[in-house]
């Protein structure tokens, strides 16, 4: 291997470490959110709530899906966008069945804990996204953590919005309409992720036909 070789795989293995570090701090960030935003969303009767904990909840297995595939070759990274996809389908769909429940009892959510935990989970994940802003576009796997991350902070601003709408109406739908609209954002992404990860792994096989077909 020549010098010039070498020092790409140097650096190469530089930017992975990066990623891994980055990728470990969200990680670790999303799953405390979770915990926190889904007890308080329960606590307050809020879907909104609810869905951006469950969103946290999303990010924690995309993360950790991220973790596993960063050293791997770009086959397992494209995998593992199609797998992120799935999740972010997954719980798009879980948030609709949600608010469709807590459309039946009428409720209105607690308004002071939706503001408090909703301001807490948009200071989380700006910082979050600060973090991932850098390697947004190093390959189909950073970029498809970054959409989840950039997805955080509308989520967030849509929850403190019904809060205030919530707690100027007396009403229960401007929470519920959030919700949907969180699920609604869940599903448009997914369809994003899966299309392009499912090109990257049609276009990786296809090069791999040729090498095989070139080598005979």
């Amino acid at each position: 291997m020549d010098s010039c070789c070498e020092d790409k795989a140097a650096e190469l293995a530089i930017l992975r470490g990066r990623q891994g570090r980055v990728l470990a701090v969200v990680l670790a960030v999303n799953v405390v959110m979770f915990c926190f935003e889904f007890g308080a969303g329960l606590l307050a009767g809020s879907t909104a709530l609810l869905a951006d904990s469950l969103d946290m909840l999303g990010d924690s297995l995309v993360y950790g899906f991220s973790l596993y595939v960063l050293h791997r070759g770009p086959v397992w990274r494209a995998r593992g966008a199609l797998g992120k996809g799935v999740i972010m389908a997954v719980f798009g769909l879980g948030v609709l069945v949600e608010a469709a429940l807590s459309l039946r009892t009428g409720v209105p959510p607690v308004v002071p804990a939706m503001l408090g935990v909703g301001a807490l989970a948009l200071m989380a994940n700006t910082f979050c996204f600060g973090l991932l802003w850098r390697h947004r576009a190093d390959d189909i796997n950073l970029r498809s953590t970054w959409l989840c991350s950039r997805n955080d902070l509308i989520a967030n601003g849509a929850v403190l919005v019904a809060a205030g709408l919530v707690g100027w109406s007396h009403s229960i739908w401007p929470d519920l309409i959030v919700g949907v609209g969180i699920a609604c954002l869940f599903l448009r992404t997914a369809v994003s992720v899966l299309r392009d990860s499912l090109r990257e792994l049609g276009r990786l096989r296809g090069g791999a036909v040729e090498g095989d077909a070139e080598q005979l």
